[in-house]
């Protein structure tokens, strides 16, 4: 007993040391975001454009606003329906079986390979960059992760809900639409955002497939800019101002994913009070 005793301790003392240190060096991280960013934060970032004076990061703020936004709108519903049909009609099937094979190929695979295909797809036939194909890679990364969690938190739902459903005489698409998908809401809307808050911040497809922008764009048909993108190209240069201003992206854009990612818990927390 006495060894027992010996070993939960060292192990609990082991996780908790390694729990430690993984808080230090988050906080570490955001401290230095918010030191190095908020003396680069003014006005300026969020009305100029690149060729501004002084510099700022409207264009890309837009471009990332945009193209995220509207990958969204493309990837959900597909993701929604698609994971809906895995979980109630695709039991043993081999197409389901192969939605499942290619949704996991698309989780584990390389975001720089969804931007060279995307760039083979869409950026070559066009012959030239665009906002098109940005959205485009960002609604394949979107897509795996909301199919993924629609299955997942569909198969969670009690199997008494749709049984009570089908005995009150209601329609398949009714039992579906009214108590599966409420049911499994907050499960499908947490997984939603943590998929916006993964594309937000990716570079690597945006560089084959929106590539960048200096100025101000709302056209979808030209290249256009991004704040990842945006922050990669600053910390290329040599001047301390555009080294500045890329820690304000930075900040940017982790404010906005540690915002998504606090949504998601709040989602989950008012879900489990119901």
């Amino acid at each position: 007993m006495n060894r027992r005793l010996a070993t939960d301790k060292v192990v609990k003392g082991i996780s908790t040391t390694f729990a430690v240190i993984a808080l230090v060096l988050l906080f570490w991280i955001i401290w230095t975001l918010l030191y190095n960013g908020l003396s680069a934060m003014g006005l300026s970032t969020f009305t100029n454009d690149a060729f501004g004076r002084p510099q700022g990061l409207m264009n890309a703020i837009v471009g990332s606003l945009l193209q995220v936004g509207i990958a969204t709108v493309i990837a959900t519903p597909i993701g929604v329906l698609a994971g809906t049909y895995l979980a109630e009609q695709g039991k043993g099937s081999w197409i389901a079986e192969a939605i499942r094979f290619v949704n996991d190929v698309l989780l584990s695979a390389p975001s720089i390979l969804i931007g060279l295909f995307v760039y083979t797809l869409i950026v070559i036939p066009m012959g030239r960059f665009s906002g098109w194909a940005g959205v485009i890679a960002l609604a394949i990364i979107i897509l795996p992760v909301v199919l993924r969690a629609t299955e997942d938190m569909l198969r969670l739902v009690p199997t008494q809900l749709r049984e009570a459903a089908f005995a009150l005489g209601a329609s398949h698409w009714t039992v579906v639409s009214s108590v599966q998908w409420k049911a499994a809401r907050a499960g499908i809307l947490t997984g939603l955002l943590l998929a916006i808050a993964r594309a937000a911040g990716e570079t690597a497809p945006l560089l084959f497939t929106a590539f960048g922008n200096p100025q101000f764009t709302a056209n979808l048909n030209s290249p256009m800019a991004t704040l990842p993108v945006q922050i990669f190209n600053l910390t290329l240069s040599a001047d301390p101002s555009s080294i500045a201003l890329a820690w304000a992206g930075a900040l940017i854009i982790t404010l906005g994913v540690l915002a998504l990612n606090i949504t998601s818990r709040l989602i989950i927390a008012l879900g489990q009070r119901k």
